[in-house]
């Protein structure tokens, strides 16, 4: 790992990108900032963090095993990663919001925003952020939203939690690597929030509808049983599950 450590960027994310642009990064190169003042998420969304309480850093991943139309494995191994890495420290109710937000009950703690790099028709790398809440305790404006510390009372220290996603991702992506693609998708439906449960979705015209989340297609998209077990396929901006 080559960790790159910053006072203070727009984005971790950016950042490598700019860094791509002069030379390719070693493999699995960590930046990590203390302060992200343009932190970006899903869908050109905000991520708001407060300087030196909470985990923001990119990792630069070659990833040339996986074909374009495979790439949401990466999303799947990396909620993975991130859960598995938080289980260690006890944090209650783990699930995997679709796509790839993790939550603890009900309340969002991490985000990720992974931009996969592709040449001539071949994915050769990703570039994986993650916004993870760890100290901060207010989320004013914020519905929906929490941190570990203000989940269990206990105050971590940053750069444990990441090494620890480190470790975790480095066994997700030898998975990958070896082709154990159905056990990873396995294991990612089996976390997903609300799998198997009667919720409540909003579609792109404002219409609430009812249905079951089943499972992931191969490129990511929500298969929802909507009525009398008819599956319906989506998108990520296509819905919004509310509850």
């Amino acid at each position: 790992m080559h960790l790159i450590k910053l006072s203070a960027t727009e984005s971790t994310n950016s950042f490598l990108r700019n860094l791509l642009r002069e030379k390719e990064p070693n493999d699995l190169t960590v930046v990590i900032t203390r302060h992200q003042t343009r932190g970006r998420g899903q869908m050109g969304t905000t991520w708001m963090s407060e300087a030196d309480k909470n985990l923001t850093f990119s990792v630069y991943k070659k990833m040339s095993c996986l074909a374009v139309h495979q790439q949401f494995y990466i999303s799947m191994g990396v909620s993975l990663a991130i859960h598995r890495a938080l289980s260690k420290f006890t944090i209650p109710d783990l699930k995997i919001k679709w796509p790839n937000d993790i939550l603890s009950g009900n309340s969002k703690i991490c985000g990720i925003l992974i931009e996969n790099i592709i040449k001539q028709g071949q994915l050769t790398a990703a570039i994986v952020g993650i916004g993870l809440n760890v100290n901060q305790l207010e989320f004013e404006g914020l519905q929906s939203v929490s941190s570990i510390k203000r989940i269990t009372g206990v105050h971590y220290h940053l750069e444990e939690i990441m090494n620890e996603i480190i470790a975790q991702l480095r066994v997700v992506v030898r998975a990958i690597e070896q082709g154990k693609l159905a056990d990873i998708k396995e294991k990612y439906e089996e976390l997903l929030f609300r799998k198997d449960k009667p919720s409540t979705f909003k579609d792109l015209e404002g219409n609430l509808f009812m249905g079951f989340i089943r499972y992931v297609n191969e490129s990511g998209k929500l298969v929802i049983d909507v009525e009398n077990d008819h599956k319906q396929e989506f998108e990520l901006k296509e819905i919004k599950l509310l509850y």
